[in-house]
């Protein structure tokens, strides 16, 4: 995180800010709350808070720390609603030395799933997540958290032994699998859309579908959807894979023009009644699928 020094920002400015900061915001946010989707709910719903207190924020004189400070406790309040932590601890004021891990950890760090992350107590997988995934410094996490500087550096000792432990693990957990409802219903999608036939994806979605094209817009009602699909019609940088996004049916999206590569992001459908009742499209949120568990 780069300190901004101007004394303060204008809203055009923070706009800016906000729009630059999504994907890093977003790689905090998904691997403390486990999930590049459900990180993706709470970023927005920081964004929101920061775009409300910024009129009344005053100067910042570092803009990315307060963001990151928002981010933090949005993902706390969400982990507790999802009670799924214990109470925050302060940690144990000891001196322990801290510093940079080396190279092959923290790339080994960095490359750890949420899954694994989520094994970790709350005051330990932020601060390890801060500095050696997002190479923040002992003082920047000290602001985003709250803590003082000796429990920051005993949370970031821990969660990193703990993560070396965890890594030698076996995983030995069962793989997720689709129903056949799920892929029959997904493929039908898939193929109508591979083939371009639009009319018939119309066909399949309800009159009152609601769509969410993640960092872009939303869309309400069969009418005003259908300018999505074609928008899709007009370009080829699409085919169509139905697939398994951290254990939800979901359609992973490749680029023809790069085969053997990853996804380049997914999409997600609900149903209702035998028809699409919503559709959230990452297209324009490419970020979210980093660090994805995915399936085909």
């Amino acid at each position: 995180m780069k300190s901004v020094t101007e004394p303060s920002l204008a809203t055009s400015d923070i706009e800016g800010l906000l729009v630059a900061m999504r994907p890093k915001l977003h790689r905090y946010c998904a691997r403390m709350v486990g999930s590049v989707i459900d990180g993706e709910d709470v970023l927005q719903d920081a964004l929101i808070k920061a775009v409300e207190a910024f009129a009344s924020a005053g100067p910042l004189g570092n803009p990315e720390g307060w963001l990151f400070r928002i981010a933090h406790n949005t993902a706390l309040d969400f982990l507790r609603r999802r009670n799924r932590q214990e109470a925050l601890r302060s940690g144990e004021e000891v001196d322990m030395i801290a510093d940079q891990a080396d190279i092959v950890s923290s790339r080994q760090i960095a490359s750890a799933s949420l899954r694994t992350f989520m094994r970790l107590p709350v005051a330990q997988r932020s601060s390890v997540i801060l500095m050696d995934v997002l190479g923040c410094s002992l003082q920047e996490i000290c602001e985003v958290m709250d803590f003082s500087l000796p429990a920051v550096k005993a949370a970031l000792h821990r969660g990193r032994a703990q993560l070396r432990e965890l890594a030698d693990e076996p995983d030995d957990l069962p793989h997720p699998k689709m129903s056949e409802a799920d892929r029959d219903r997904l493929g039908a999608y898939v193929a109508h859309f591979n083939a371009r036939d639009f009319d018939a994806i119309r066909g399949l979605i309800a009159d009152d579908v609601r769509l969410d094209l993640v960092n872009k817009t939303r869309l309400n009602g069969k009418a005003e959807v259908s300018r999505y699909f074609g928008n899709y019609s007009k370009v080829s940088d699409w085919h169509l894979v139905p697939g398994l996004v951290e254990g939800h049916p979901a359609i992973l999206v490749f680029d023809p023009g790069e085969p053997g590569s990853a996804p380049k992001y997914f999409m997600l459908l609900q149903w209702a009644a035998g028809k699409v009742a919503t559709i959230r499209d990452f297209r324009h949120a490419a970020y979210v699928i980093d660090g994805a568990e995915y399936l085909i």
